[in-house]
């Protein structure tokens, strides 16, 4: 016999999770798993298609407590050689008790939409700052001839026999504890009430159209790849007039030639040429609406970072710094005059002068008693 699988741990909640954990921890996994975002990844859509039966059983209260019920009782199973799954499982048999004590289960067909999930690149300034953008996408939307009912002129149905239009009928079935009466959906009009006795010709009788949609987007500043919008009502249309799902809008952001990013931080790696490293003068440095002139102390070495204040991503969480990271840079083609003139200079400069050298010079002189530079 398989294992069975354990919601819980496969939504990474406890079993005293609340409705809301669940949901929240289930978004979450979907965010990351979702196929779209693993396009050919067999492990992420099988990890997708386990999230989302863990989810089906533990935001379903009757679902939940049949599995809570199965998990503590693992033994149940071999009573009388059968167990309970012979009877048509934990379910039927937690409907027929809550039955006894609410007067019927209630049964709905879920009649909403499926989500619409598409990708949007967006160039490294236009997320850092905002813009607006129009995307279009393919989206089922409610046939305007027979408004969603799949009749004809709309009207061309007749109320479900069987189940009288409530779309519910019950089911008798014997289990250990006797005969037992559940609610389910009609099998005869699938759960809606009413049969289509002529099909809309223009929607073939599935209550929809296959359409381009087209929509503005606000981006906010700050927006960065994976993150996402979610537009209400945008999704596929829902059936028998149930509610549309939603659009899914996930992020792509292109890489900068000059910045880097790390949450609203921006990062520039700023060459600086070294008789302005050794001199000291102005640098003119980029943020994301210009540029503007930074003074570069004389002596600073490659390597060292300066932090300017509020010249980040400005955001509705915040606003982020700018980080320069100086590389001291030395000319790779000088002319014979050029070379002349910096040997006389530096002739005239003692070790002393350097800090890290000095200190390698005396480190390598205590180890073998040279000097790596020719010079005491």
């Amino acid at each position: 016999m398989a294992e069975k699988k354990n919601y819980y741990e496969i939504l990474g909640v406890s079993k005293n999770a609340t409705e809301e954990e669940i949901k929240a921890a289930y978004k979450k996994l979907v965010k990351q798993y979702h196929p779209d975002l693993h396009p050919g990844d067999k492990l992420a859509a099988e990890k997708f298609k386990e999230i989302n039966e863990a989810n089906e059983v533990l935001s379903d209260k009757q679902k939940r407590a049949a599995y809570d019920y199965e998990q503590a009782h693992p033994g149940m199973g071999g009573m009388g050689g059968a167990g309970f799954s012979g009877f048509g499982g934990f379910g039927d048999i937690f409907d027929s008790i809550f039955q006894g004590f609410g007067g019927g289960a209630s049964v709905q067909r879920d009649t909403s939409g499926d989500d619409v999930q598409i990708q949007l690149t967006l160039s490294f300034m236009d997320a850092a700052k905002g813009c607006t953008k129009e995307v279009s996408y393919f989206r089922n939307e409610p046939c305007p001839v027979c408004g969603g009912s799949g009749a004809k002129n709309g009207t061309a149905f007749r109320t479900c026999s069987k189940c009288s239009g409530k779309g519910q009928v019950r089911f008798a079935q014997e289990t250990m504890f006797g005969r037992t009466v559940r609610v389910g959906a009609c099998p005869d009009c699938g759960g809606r009430g009413k049969i289509v006795t002529e099909k809309c010709p223009d929607c073939k009788g599935k209550g929809y159209t296959r359409r381009e949609t087209k929509l503005t987007l606000n981006i906010p500043a700050g927006a960065d790849t994976n993150s996402y919008l979610r537009k209400r009502g945008y999704g596929q249309a829902g059936t028998d007039g149930g509610a549309p799902g939603d659009l899914i809008v996930v992020i792509r952001v292109e890489p900068h030639k000059i910045f880097q990013r790390k949450n609203m931080d921006l990062y520039v790696e700023l060459p600086v040429p070294f008789f302005t490293a050794a001199l000291g003068g102005t640098i003119k440095v980029p943020d994301l609406e210009d540029t503007f002139d930074y003074q570069i102390p004389e002596g600073t070495q490659s390597g060292t970072t300066f932090t300017i204040r509020g010249k980040g991503i400005k955001s509705r969480s915040g606003t982020g710094n700018l980080y320069l990271r100086v590389t001291v840079e030395v000319p790779s083609r000088l002319t014979r005059e050029q070379k002349k003139k910096i040997a006389e200079a530096a002739e005239g400069i003692d070790l002393k002068q350097y800090d890290k050298a000095k200190k390698y010079a005396d480190n390598v002189s205590a180890l073998y008693g040279k000097s790596p530079y020719g010079k005491a």
